[in-house]
This record gives C-alpha cells, structure tokens and sequence, in this order.
C-alpha cells in the first residue's frame, strides 16, 4: 500500500521505481540468498525441491494449454465468421458489397491469427511462472523453520533459471506476433548472466567460512531491510500497470496459478509422503501470484499486454487471502 500511494500521490520521482527494481536485483534478492545459502542446510535436499519446482512448471504449462481450449471459444466464433466469408466468395456466391470487402476480410485472418497466438502466449505464462523471488523468498521464511530455508532458495532460483529465463522466454518467443526470435545461446546467456545464481553459488560455498559477529549481523540487518523493499516495489510496479482494467481476462489464469496449481501440488506431496514444512513450502512457492516477469515478456515479444497485467495484479491481490488457506488445510 505504501508503494502505490508513494506513486500515485507522486511522492517520489518517476525513476525510483526503476532504480529501486535494478537495486533489489542487482544487490538486494542476490545478498539475500546469500545469506539464506551460507546459513541453510542443504545436506540431502537439493535435488527435490529442484525437481519438483520444475514437476509444478510443467504442470502449470499443462493445466493452461487444457483450459485454454474453453477460453478460445469466442476465437473460434470469429474465426468461423471470417473463414466462413472467404469461402463464400471463393465459391462466388457472395453478394457484390461483400465481395468488395473480401481485401479487408483477407487481410483480416492474419492479424486474428497473430492476436489469438499472443493472447494464448500470454494466457500459458500468467498460469504457470510465478513470483518467487520478491513475494516467495520474502514471505515463506518466516512461516516454517530454518531448517526448510534451503527449499526455498532451492525452489525459487529453479523456478527464476527455468521458468521466468528459461522455459518462459522460449514460450514468450514462440507465440511472439512480432519478428522477434531469440536464439538459444541468447536464452543460455541470460541465465548465466542472473546475479542470484551466483550469490547463490558463493553462499553455498562459503557455509564453511565463519564470518565475524559484526559481518554476520550486518548481513543478517540488510535482509530485514531487503523484504520490505521488495514489497514496496511491488505497490509502485502494481500502481504503474497498464491495462489490468478487463480483469474477466485473468480469472481462469490466477484460478490456475494460485489455487488449483498449489492445490494440486500439496495433494501430490502428501501421497508421495512428503509432510510438515517441506509440503508448506513447496505448496506455497507453487502458488505465488503471476510473475511480473510476465508483464516484461509480454512488451519484449509483443503478447497480449491485458493478460499479463491483470493476471499479475488480481493474483497479488489475492494472495493474502491464498496463504492462510494453505496454513490452515496444511
């Protein structure tokens, strides 16, 4: 709340949010897995928190391509229309008015096609990446024991390499309705290029090193102030989206995202056997509002923008009301 009043009563300068979002990047998110690294335990947990991160980003990419098919309907009636215009005229039996129009109807169809293509591109990424690093690594340490931490680390740099840089831009490349193609070796760069990988890394291997009482407590202070920042940020980017006015487009997604995906996920946890913490986090982690990452996708590959803002906004919105339910069934 007070990121959105401090932009919309315009307290602060239109590039703080900028700034704040590249310092919480560049400094902020990686020293705070650093420190969740270097004081987590990682003995015999790091492959399935991994593992099922990248379970949850499939099933999410599943679940979505099912439930498109219902939101494409209103597609398929339009396309019917048009399709069914261009071959009354190749059959000549179209009136002379409409057969004046037939260049406006044919050049019609590719611009519906590049419309459903993106809107579906952006459909498929609200339903399955989600806001791990800001909202995920900010809210779930303080609801189960240290002892679990290394899950989240583990589940949110996952879910960021994989998903928002990995499987999400070569989604958000494949649906693009503009030229724009990334080659893999792009997509490869971006992840090496992420700084929480690498704090990640350092923290990892430093869990060894003692640091002296004065480093430790610092260290342990400038994350305090890292989550409060980062939901700062969050109210700031909420107040500055555009386009989150028809949110009848997000339902189904943020449906999907933060209850049916979680839900599915806490189900599948407790037949395999996994119990206690390690279920609440990965059940939580799995039901984070749609990732603003969405919202960068959609203008970098020229997706449908409404989507991916309402979705982010009507999920975040919601998740104060998402989180005690998994607290209380969990």
């Amino acid at each position: 709340m007070l990121g959105m009043l401090l932009i919309r009563l315009r307290f602060m300068p239109r590039f703080f949010p900028q700034l704040l979002g590249k310092s919480l990047y560049w400094i902020g998110v990686p020293l705070q897995i650093f420190v969740l690294g270097h004081q987590s335990d990682f003995s015999n947990t790091v492959w399935l928190p991994s593992a099922i991160t990248v379970a949850v980003l499939f099933l999410g990419w599943g679940l979505a391509v099912l439930c498109w098919r219902r939101e494409q309907e209103g597609f398929e009636d339009e396309l019917v229309i048009i399709s069914g215009q261009l071959g009354k005229a190749h059959a000549t039996r179209l009136p002379k008015e409409t057969q004046r129009q037939l260049p406006w109807i044919t050049e019609l169809l590719p611009q519906f096609m590049s419309r459903y293509r993106s809107r579906q591109g952006s459909f498929i990424l609200a339903s399955m990446l989600g806001n791990t690093g800001f909202i995920g690594l900010a809210v779930v340490p303080a609801l189960v024991s240290k002892s679990y931490w290394s899950w989240i680390v583990l589940y949110g740099l996952t879910h960021n390499i994989l998903g928002s840089y990995g499987l999400g831009t070569i989604l958000a490349s494949h649906f693009s309705s503009s030229n724009r193609k990334d080659e893999w070796w792009m997509a490869l760069r971006n992840v090496l290029c992420v700084p929480a990988l690498w704090a990640f890394v350092i923290g990892w291997h430093s869990q060894d090193v003692q640091f002296p009482i004065i480093v430790e407590n610092g260290l342990n202070i400038s994350v305090l102030l890292v989550v409060p920042a980062a939901f700062v940020l969050i109210g700031m980017q909420l107040s500055q989206l555009q386009g989150f006015q028809n949110l009848d487009r997000a339902i189904a997604p943020t449906v999907l995202k933060i209850v049916v995906l979680p839900g599915l996920t806490g189900l599948a946890c407790t037949l395999l056997g996994i119990q206690g913490d390690a279920r609440l986090v990965l059940t939580i982690m799995s039901g984070m509002p749609t990732a603003f990452a969405n919202a960068i996708l959609a203008e970098e590959y020229n997706l449908d923008r409404t989507i991916a803002a309402s979705s982010i906004f009507l999920s975040t919105v919601m998740l104060p009301l998402t989180i005690p339910l998994w607290l209380t069934i969990l």
